[in-house]
């Protein structure tokens, strides 16, 4: 994605079946699940850099004493940060090195020598990026059942009616953000349980000191998770632990945000992408599992493990970004998908050329384009193969042996044309300056275009804002004195915010919804604008499941490939002398490159959930209203 944007968070769980002994005589180390939690969250710091932390927790500890710990950062470089100081106290402390230890001291005095392990990479939500926001959370108590930590990658559309819902029963919360939101409703509703459980046992007359270890053998954690996530409206994907051992993992109903887990008689594993798991724990794809949307993974303290219903599942919505963009792409079906996406585009990418590939060079950018690439070269090295067959059937023993050379080495001319350089310092704060520095992001292979004979084809993941290739990848190309720039989206145009996980929520910010802008105002249809402002306000004021999406208006007068090429009339400033168009991947083509993820919302304003309608209504009155702001 030639413009980066911040989306997703990732979360990674790890629970050991095994007492500690048993993984340093096995494997010769007593930091094997920190070391597997240090991987799992390097190989997902794509979901997120604005910050990371960990938690741990150890069972059976003697009263007074510690048994959950945490260490958290929001610096530059966050995981290697937290693990550092976590391997700097145990230097501290001479277990750095292979030994012969006693596993009783040991245990005693490494904090992390943890028998759960929770991980999370984040970006900030809410222009909130301060340490005390970074996952996980905690929510403290004496009684150990009731000790709460809580790692999500989540958006949720109605924060604030959750918000209300805590002080209507009288809590007076400290702060407010979605994840201390959650935090307290999910704890509030484990204290509901823990105290139902007492009451139960105090009835048969067990004593005080007797009911901890019941309640904590007998709570139900679905049972919690159920009464919390009631009102909850958006996609989610929240794994936790509680001060006795428990764990668990719950998905929402739609599958929005991905969840995986793998479990055998050592660990039970979570984590937002499979081959995370897959890769740090050497495993085949098929015995990793995928979490159901609506479902919860519940690990007890024992190692007793269900997958239980928590919400009804809804219509299947899996966000089609992870397949195009956000997760890695080693997975097997999305490097797949993501070669399909590419594929799909390459009859329309020949109709723009004329079929000429002999004058037109093929290039991608950024590197997460590159699957997406290799999907259009196979396509036109397919039309290029039946296109061949046809000539040498038709014209036989009349082809010179030049001829039929030629015709044999023609493939698809594939060449490096722009390379993004090490990230630019911004020390210059005045607008105009940094606008200059945004042109230099990118630089140009020079000598590998015929200039004015040859065009170019340029693949890009997706094109959000436009911004970059305004100001820095056109420009540059156009340096080459190409005939014809075609710069080629393999997703299809972004016309909707997002409110489930991914940092796009301003219309103003798509370059697909400026279009259709100034396509209405071209066509002396700007009335629209006032007349869906009215609606959205109206819809607004509506039941939430009654709220309807009236944004949708704005575009339907227009055709995908007019604000297409009102795209490229925007993005071609007066100094770009070839000629510029844009394509971009049809909803249909999304849908049969990627049919196990359908939801489209971003691209066709069908969201999953009612909150998504009212924010998107929202988002258009802020920016009618001129409002720079988020709109839930």
């Amino acid at each position: 994605m030639s413009d980066q944007i911040k989306h997703e968070c990732g979360i990674a769980m790890i629970k050991l079946l095994k007492p500690l002994e048993f993984y340093i005589e096995k494997y010769g180390r007593w930091d094997y699940g920190l070391q597997k939690m240090y991987l799992m969250l390097e190989k997902q710091h794509n979901r997120g850099q604005d910050g990371a932390g960990i938690a741990g927790l150890k069972k059976g500890v003697k009263p007074g004493e510690k048994y959950f710990f945490r260490q958290r950062s929001n610096g530059s470089n966050p995981i290697s940060e937290i693990f550092d100081t976590i391997y700097d106290d145990a230097k501290k402390l001479g277990f750095d090195k292979p030994g012969e230890f006693d596993y009783t001291f040991l245990r005693q005095k490494l904090p992390y020598a943890s028998d759960i392990y929770l991980g999370h990479v984040r970006y900030g939500t809410y222009g909130l990026y301060n340490i005390e926001h970074v996952h996980p959370v905690m929510r403290s108590n004496n009684w150990r059942s009731r000790n709460l930590v809580l790692a999500g990658n989540f958006n949720l559309t109605n924060v604030n009616d959750i918000f209300g819902s805590l002080l209507d029963i009288g809590q007076h919360p400290t702060d407010f953000s979605d994840t201390v939101t959650i935090l307290e409703n999910v704890g509030h509703f484990l204290d509901e349980e823990v105290e139902s459980q007492f009451r139960k046992y105090r009835k048969k007359g067990f004593a005080k000191k007797e009911i901890s270890p019941l309640i904590e053998e007998n709570l139900e954690v679905a049972e919690v998770l159920r009464n919390a996530s009631k009102r909850w409206d958006g996609g989610y994907a929240m794994a936790g632990m509680l001060g006795h051992g428990d764990a668990f993992v719950i998905r929402d109903p739609w599958g929005i945000r991905p969840v995986f887990y793998y479990i055998d008689d050592e660990v039970i594993v979570v984590a937002s992408e499979r081959p995370v798991i897959q890769t740090v724990f050497n495993l085949k794809t098929d015995q990793i599992k995928e979490l159901q949307p609506g479902y919860g993974l519940i690990a007890k303290s024992s190692g007793e493990t269900k997958v239980e219903m928590i919400r009804e599942p809804g219509p299947e919505k899996k966000c089609s970004f992870e397949r195009i963009y956000f997760s890695r792409g080693t997975d097997k079906s999305i490097y797949r998908e993501r070669k399909k996406l590419g594929e799909q585009l390459t009859s329309r990418v020949l109709e723009v050329i004329n079929y000429d590939l002999g004058n037109t060079v093929f290039s991608y950018i950024p590197n997460t384009a590159e699957s997406a690439f290799y999907g259009l070269i196979k396509g036109l090295e397919d039309y290029l193969r039946e296109h061949n067959v046809k000539l040498i059937r038709e014209k036989g023993n009349e082809l010179s042996d030049q001829e039929l050379e030629m015709i044999l080495s023609s493939r698809p001319r594939i060449e490096k044309l722009a390379v993004k350089d090490a990230k630019l310092r911004t020390f210059i704060t005045e607008d105009k300056s940094r606008e200059d520095l945004v042109g230099h992001v990118y630089d140009v292979t020079y000598g590998v275009i015929r200039r004015g004979i040859d065009s170019m084809v340029v693949l890009d993941d997706s094109i959000v804002r436009g911004t970059t290739l305004k100001k820095s990848i056109v420009g540059i190309l156009d340096r080459l004195d190409p005939r014809k720039i075609v710069i080629v989206s393999s997703s299809p145009q972004i016309r909707y915010p997002d409110c489930y996980g991914i940092d796009m929520t301003k219309m103003g910010d798509f370059i697909a919804f400026r279009a259709a802008i100034e396509l209405l105002k071209t066509n002396g249809m700007e009335n629209k604008l006032a007349e869906v402002y009215e609606k959205a306000l109206k819809e607004n004021r509506k039941p939430m499941n009654e709220i309807v999406n009236v944004v949708k208006e704005i575009y339907n007068p227009f055709s995908a490939d007019e604000i297409s090429t009102q795209i490229a009339h925007m993005l071609k400033l007066p100094v770009i002398n070839a000629e510029l168009e844009i394509i971009y991947q049809s909803i249909e083509g999304l849908h049969e490159a990627c049919p196990g993820h359908l939801g489209d919302w971003y691209f066709t304003g069908d969201y999953p959930t009612p909150g998504g309608n009212k924010v998107v209504n929202q988002s258009f009155i802020n920016y009618m209203e001129k409002k720079d702001t988020r709109a839930y």
